[in-house]
């Protein structure tokens, strides 16, 4: 009897997941196709004359002990300082230590970090989420913060219903004002489109059960009790103080994966593109590989399928009667694309009173709320550990900058997106451009699904992809879910569960990350 194959298409968190979880769980063999050059999706890490970057911020903190567990189990974690010791994660499955190693090992181990995150407006720092603290009342004025109570009191006695669109979503847990505030023009400079264009599904998704209650509350907690225990599950996620992260960023959990799925025998094939899936009778049943550096095709066959690539391309890849409503859902599908302007500078030139004056401020990062500029979102490396920078004595800054893949800035040489990075924070106040010593650039197309364009209608194209049997799509882009990286990862152990208990539903795999629990939570 021949082996069973999986053809998984991505070689990022979701994609090495289902390989993994198949090579431990199943006789099942996967082949990962990756499309670039790189492993890791949007969760790699790029290095640039010995500076680290992430694309985006990687928080290594989950609510689910299943992905705990996995993270501690691929990479070790550094030994905790006192008050910190749950490091043994426990379920209903099993007990896993995690391999805890060292403090001060030199090799790649997980390490903990303090969250501090911030919103700059007003070229002022305000606490992310927004704080009891006298500095926020200060920076906003008694006038502000009286509308803003206000406001909020009314949004509580006539809340918006029925819910339609962000706005809507986001005045009803923080009031009309808090929301213009704080969350109106740089939700708008992420997705390009106004706030009442946008679902409020993505509120569900993202925001969950955050609401100023619990913001407020977290801060009234934090100063009577610590926050010793890891995993944190009775936090919202955007209020997490601590989190792991890999000592060499977070696309060194994605390479240790990698290595440890053909380590036990998967292959891992880079720069191959699936150009077309063919379907028979509700089943995949091969695909059309085009290797992007020879451009040599192959027909690859398998028993199982996973797709991480964007349902957008998927659809327009499958050979099968697709119904023509289902084509039009799929080509209307919204992404929002991405660009990353690294810099490495002298110095900050602005002072953080939280710092005790000094130059590098604590932040991980910082949202960006300033309306004069195009930067929405500021990493500061320096505080992602030290192995992110080469040099300590010096900053390494990474610019988010939101776009579309037909917006001009796409386009822009690297030369003039250094130079728009370094003339903005200038701008604000946060640097001085003679200080830049140099920069890179890297674009990621398709970083963010868009919950607009027909978004409304997705219920309808998840419903006929769920037909094709062993097809499965994972992944933020592969379900047009915009997924944290644990959720990527649960949605795929969840799609191989479904196949060793010999599960035809795929309801639990879309379900992940649609409650504010995790499923395993639910059930322990």
């Amino acid at each position: 009897m021949s082996e069973k194959k999986a053809i998984i298409v991505g070689a990022g968190p979701a994609g090495l997941t289902a390989a993994y979880e198949l090579l431990e769980r199943t006789d099942i063999h996967p082949v990962v196709l990756e499309k670039s050059d790189v492993i890791g999706g949007i969760s790699r890490t790029m290095e640039y004359k010995g500076n680290r970057f992430d694309i985006g911020p990687h928080r290594f903190f989950s609510k689910s002990d299943r992905v705990m567990d996995w993270w501690a189990n691929m990479i070790p974690i550094e030994t905790l300082p006192d008050g910190f010791h749950e490091i043994t994660y426990q379920n209903k499955k099993r007990t896993i230590s995690g391999g805890a190693a060292p403090a001060g090992s030199t090799d790649n181990i997980m390490i903990l970090l303090k969250r501090k995150t911030r919103i700059y407006y007003l070229r002022k720092f305000f606490d992310y989420p927004i704080s009891l603290k006298v500095q926020t009342f200060s920076n906003l004025g008694p006038v502000k913060t009286v509308k803003i109570g206000l406001s909020y009191l009314k949004a509580a006695a006539f809340p918006i219903k029925p819910e339609e669109n962000l706005e809507q979503f986001i005045t009803n847990r923080f009031g009309k004002e808090l929301y213009r505030t704080f969350f109106k023009d740089y939700t708008e400079k992420v997705w390009g489109i106004e706030c009442h264009k946008i679902s409020a599904a993505w509120g569900a998704q993202r925001i969950k059960g955050l609401n100023i209650f619990k913001v407020l509350g977290h801060a009234v907690k934090k100063v009577f009790a610590g926050t010793g225990d890891l995993r944190q599950k009775g936090t919202e996620t955007s209020l997490v103080e601590q989190f792991l992260y890999p000592k060499n960023g977070t696309g060194s959990m994605w390479a240790e994966t990698a290595r440890k799925v053909q380590e036990k025998g998967g292959d891992i094939a880079m720069n191959q593109e699936v150009e077309k899936i063919k379907v028979e009778n509700k089943r995949v049943v091969s695909v059309t590989v085009r290797d992007t550096k020879t451009g040599e095709t192959k027909e690859m066959t398998g028993e199982y399928f996973f797709s991480t690539m964007p349902i957008k391309e998927l659809v327009a890849k499958l050979d099968c009667d697709v119904p023509q409503h289902i084509r039009e859902i799929a080509a209307g599908l919204v992404y929002r694309d991405f660009i990353e302007v690294c810099l490495l500078v002298k110095k900050m030139k602005v002072k953080d009173v939280e710092a005790g004056g000094r130059s590098l401020i604590l932040d991980n990062w910082i949202y960006v709320q300033e309306s004069d500029v195009l930067v929405g979102r500021m990493q500061i490396y320096n505080n992602w550990g030290p192995s992110m920078v080469a040099d300590p004595e010096n900053v390494w800054l990474g610019l988010e900058y939101f776009c579309n893949d037909t917006d001009p800035i796409w386009t822009w040489q690297d030369d003039k997106l250094v130079e728009l990075g370094g003339d903005e924070l200038q701008k604000i106040g946060i640097i001085d451009k003679a200080d830049v010593i140099d920069g890179t650039v890297v674009r990621m197309p398709k970083t963010y699904p868009g919950y607009f364009g027909t978004y409304d209608r997705f219920e309808e194209l998840r419903e006929w992809i769920d037909t094709i049997e062993n097809l499965f799509l994972v992944g933020r882009n592969g379900m047009h879910k915009y997924n944290n990286q644990d959720h990527s990862m649960l949605a795929s152990m969840t799609a191989v569960d479904n196949i060793v208990a010999g599960v035809t539903s795929k309801d639990n795999v879309w379900a992940t990350n649609t409650e504010q629990e995790y499923h395993e939570e639910k059930t322990n």
